[in-house]
């Protein structure tokens, strides 16, 4: 009779087909929470927190290398690092071209889309980088903590 402590919960050939198949479609979720953010419930928090879960996910699954395979350390630090940069740059040219910060009403006078249609890309830009950031900061504190900080071997 085999121990049960002699396979992890990770090696089940069920667990691992599941993941792999519920991953993209998690995704792409993340993904449609974060464009339709500003129309509906949702945005970048919640969809950065789904697309940061996906990622988890595999490496419960299968084991922390796997993980980073799928989004690699320095993928993952352009883009934590590219989100607050598209957050704060958005601001920066609404405070540039005549605006307070964030009035996506200003950014008229680059492109002519007209106010209403500036404040709904604008929303939209502000909340992909909320989105890159979270699903970047999420995924980095768990591949942390898992590893002891050594990045290399997880739970």
């Amino acid at each position: 009779m085999r121990d049960i402590h002699e396979h992890s919960a990770g090696e089940d050939l069920v667990i691992k087909t599941s993941v792999r198949l519920l991953v993209p479609f998690i995704q792409l979720f993340g993904l449609y929470v974060i464009v339709h953010g500003h129309y509906s419930p949702g945005g970048g928090f919640q969809g950065g927190v789904i697309l940061g879960a996906s990622f988890i996910l595999l490496a419960l699954a299968y084991d922390l290398k796997t993980s980073q395979d799928y989004m690699p350390i320095w993928a993952n630090a352009l883009l934590g690092n590219l989100g607050p940069v598209i957050y704060i740059g958005v601001g920066a040219l609404c405070a540039i071209f005549g605006g307070l910060f964030l009035d996506y009403s200003a950014l008229d006078v680059l492109i002519p889309l007209g106010p209403v249609e500036w404040r709904s890309f604008g929303i939209f830009l502000v909340e992909v980088g909320v989105g890159l950031a979270v699903m970047s900061i999420m995924l980095l504190l768990y591949w942390n903590l898992s590893s002891g900080g050594a990045l290399d071997e997880g739970l």
